[in-house]
Order: structure tokens, then C-alpha cells, then sequence
């Protein structure tokens, strides 16, 4: 008798490595959204917090695309156990830099996990499941993550204000270093369970793929329109992102606290709705998503801007939170539906290289906008660059059958 019974979408693998993503960005998003203000403390002025994040790009930039090309050629896995070895040494770090300058060098440092996790991550979520079922995989993963977002901001913004700085980063430290166990575990039995030896990465091998790559990148389809909107997104959100507990403790008023349960109440908004957004882009493609999210996001936006009480704060993180929902699961289905399977690691980390080499100065000149024209310059800058980018992502991110790769 023929059983009808579908498989898990999240099988257990993936369950594993989930389990080892949340801890490690729990302890990521403990800090994050308090970066700047720990800057501050330090002795950094805005304009000074806006260079330290354009300097703090370098790394990930350097080291992105032969991320991606490791994760390709060695396997996901190996690649995400190799960041989080440098993720680790940088929390380290982290705790024992007595100020903002050497609190530079550990962000280097740590960037590397960035730099081989992050175009190892969607690529292996793309192996797991099929392309029917690719968007709901995608958003329950989504769902799934936003863990992060819910526990980290609220626990750093407590051990910080109850505590101090330093205490909360000993405590991210040790989160992240139960995550790289994990990952040192599931890399080692993934090169065990292996029928045969990968071939070792070659010099020549990593020009091949660079070449299919920038030739998908010139053809003018939905690759080159996927990595042009990535840059203008990273742009507009690299003009204001680092930018916003500042203004909400400065202009706002808003406690640490007060901030992390903003961040976290986003976090919530993007957990109930992923699902949905992943169902949204299965059913009635990628574009419906990545354009309603990005009106979303606009609209959060104008109301960030127009208020100055903790509730309009609450609808505007409210608003982020339901436009990441729709557009990350969206965006994630289509590069892995446009890129061949053997290209993906090099394609998350071309796409973060090149989209990050163009957005380097937004941080900076974000803090200079603050400096010279006022506190809300750099937001309506990014409001503007997200409203102007909506007709070219509607007409242009449609998945042709021609360039369906998987």
C-alpha cells in the first residue's frame, strides 16, 4: 500500500543547522541594534559611528565572493565551520577592546563569519528543499530565524542597561561559541557521510565560475536586475540603518531598552507573516512580495519620521517587520531559482561584494547628512531611494522559464 504522506519541508538537517544559525545571531542581534550607542560610549561622535560602520565593511567585502567559491567547491557546511572560527575570535574581542578604534579591529575580525556563512546559508536552505515548495522553505526558515530578532535586542538591551556593555558581549560570546560547536559537528559528519573526496579548490576552477557568473550578471535578465535593486537597497538602508537607535534615543527619547523591544516586536511582525510571504511567492511569484514589502517598508518609514511617541515607533518596527516577511523569502526563491546550483555560494557572494562595494559610503554619508542638514536627512534619503526603485522591480523581477536554472 502506497503511503500519501508528504515529507517534512524542515527536515532534520536543517532543523540542526536552524538550531545553530539562531543561536549565533541571538548573539549578533544581542548587540546590534546597540552598536552605535556602545560607539558613542566610547567616545565616538556621529560622524565618527558613520565611518566606523563604512570601515567595518571592508572585510566581508575582501573575503565575500571567496566565501561563496569555498562553500562551492569544499561544501556548505565546511564553509559556515571556517566563519564561525573568526565569528568567535572577533566576540572574543569584542570584550576585551578598551575603545572604539580597536573595537574596529574585532568587528574585522568577526566579519569573517559574515564573509563564509552568509553565502553558505541560503544556498544550503535552497539544497534542502525543492523548487515547488522553495518559497514556503524560504519563509518558514525566515519564521523560524526571527527568533534572533525576538530574544537578542530585549536580552542585550537588558544586560546592557542592568549590567553594562561589557557583560552583555561575554554573554553573546558564550552564545556564539556553543553555535560554533555545532557547526564544527554538523561540518565534520557532512565530510564523513561524503562518497567521494571533494576535489580541492583550484585557482582555475575559481575563474570558471567568476565567468558564468558575470556572464548570467551581463545578459540583462532577472540575475542583473536582482543584484541593481539589491544595491539600491543596500544603498538607501546603509544611509540611515546604523543611524536609528541614535535618533530614537536622541530625538525620540527612547530608553536601551526601549529600543531592543522595538527591534524585537519587528522581529515578531516578520515571524508571523514569513510563512505567509513564502506562500506569497510560491503562489504568485517573487515580485508581488519584494514590491509589497518594499511599500510596506516606505510606509513604516513615514511614520518613523512624523513621530516622536513610543506607540508611532511600535507601528512603524511593526510595518519593517511585516516588510522583511514578504520581500526576504521572496528574494531568496529568486536568485535560487536564476542561479545554477554549483554557482550559488559564488553568486551570494558576488552579489554581497558587489552590491557592498557600491553601498560602502552610505554609512558615512548618512552621518553626514545627520551632521550637515539634521537628524531625519539620511531617512528621507532612504525613503526616497525605496519609492523610486518600485516601478523597475515590478517590471523587471520576473522569473522567465528560460532562466529557471535549478
Amino acid at each position: 500500500m502506497t503511503s500519501n504522506k508528504q515529507p517534512p519541508l524542515l527536515n532534520r538537517t536543517l532543523l540542526v543547522f536552524m538550531a545553530s544559525m539562531i543561536l549565533a545571531n541571538i548573539s549578533g542581534r544581542m548587540y546590534g541594534p546597540l552598536f552605535p550607542l556602545y560607539l558613542q560610549s566610547l567616545g565616538a561622535t556621529v560622524g565618527q559611528v558613520g565611518l566606523f560602520f563604512t570601515l567595518s565593511m571592508i572585510t566581508p567585502l575582501a573575503l565575500q565572493i571567496f566565501g561563496g567559491w569555498f562553500s562551492d567547491s569544499l561544501g556548505r557546511l565546511q564553509a559556515i565551520a571556517i566563519g564561525s572560527i573568526g565569528g568567535l575570535a572577533g566576540n572574543i574581542l569584542f570584550v576585551l577592546a578598551p575603545s572604539w578604534e580597536w573595537l574596529l579591529l574585532a568587528v574585522l575580525i568577526e566579519s569573517i563569519s559574515s564573509a563564509f556563512v552568509g553565502p553558505s546559508y541560503q544556498a544550503f536552505i535552497a539544497e534542502q528543499s525543492t523548487e515547488e515548495t522553495r518559497g514556503r522553505v524560504f519563509g518558514i526558515t525566515e519564521s523560524l530565524f526571527v527568533v534572533v530578532g525576538i530574544v537578542g535586542p530585549p536580552l542585550g538591551g537588558y544586560l546592557s542597561q542592568r549590567f553594562g556593555f561589557k557583560w552583555m558581549f561575554i554573554v553573546a560570546a558564550a552564545l556564539y561559541g556553543a553555535a560554533t560547536v555545532i557547526r564544527l559537528f554538523m561540518a565534520a559528519h557532512a565530510q564523513r557521510a561524503e562518497s567521494a573526496a571533494r576535489p580541492a579548490p583550484t585557482f582555475g576552477g575559481f575563474k570558471t565560475n567568476l565567468g558564468a557568473m558575470a556572464a548570467l550578471i551581463a545578459a540583462g535578465g532577472v540575475v542583473t536586475w536582482i543584484l541593481l535593486s539589491d544595491g539600491v537597497r543596500d544603498i538607501a538602508w546603509g544611509l540611515s540603518e546604523q543611524l536609528e537607535p541614535i535618533y530614537m534615543q536622541s530625538v525620540g527619547g527612547l530608553t536601551n531598552l526601549q529600543i531592543g523591544w522595538l527591534v524585537s516586536l519587528a522581529a515578531v511582525a516578520n515571524m508571523i507573516f514569513a510563512a505567509a510571504g513564502g506562500w506569497l511567492a510560491d503562489k504568485k511569484g517573487e515580485r508581488a512580495g519584494i514590491v509589497g514589502g518594499f511599500l510596506l517598508l516606505a510606509a513604516g518609514l513615514v511614520i518613523f519620521l512624523n513621530t516622536r511617541a513610543f506607540a508611532g515607533f511600535v507601528a512603524a518596527w511593526i510595518l519593517f517587520g511585516v516588510s522583511r516577511a514578504l520581500i526576504s523569502p521572496a528574494y531568496s526563491a529568486l536568485i535560487s531559482k536564476a542561479i545554477p546550483e554549483k554557482l550559488r555560494g559564488v553568486a551570494y557572494g558576488l552579489f554581497s561584494t558587489s552590491v557592498g562595494v557600491v553601498s560602502l559610503p552610505a554609512p558615512y554619508i548618512g552621518g553626514q547628512l545627520w551632521e550637515r542638514i539634521g537628524p531625519q536627512a539620511p531617512f528621507y534619503a532612504t525613503l526616497a531611494a525605496v519609492l523610486v526603485i518600485q516601478p523597475f522591480l515590478w517590471v523587471k523581477l520576473k522569473l522567465r522559464k528560460a532562466e529557471n536554472n535549478v
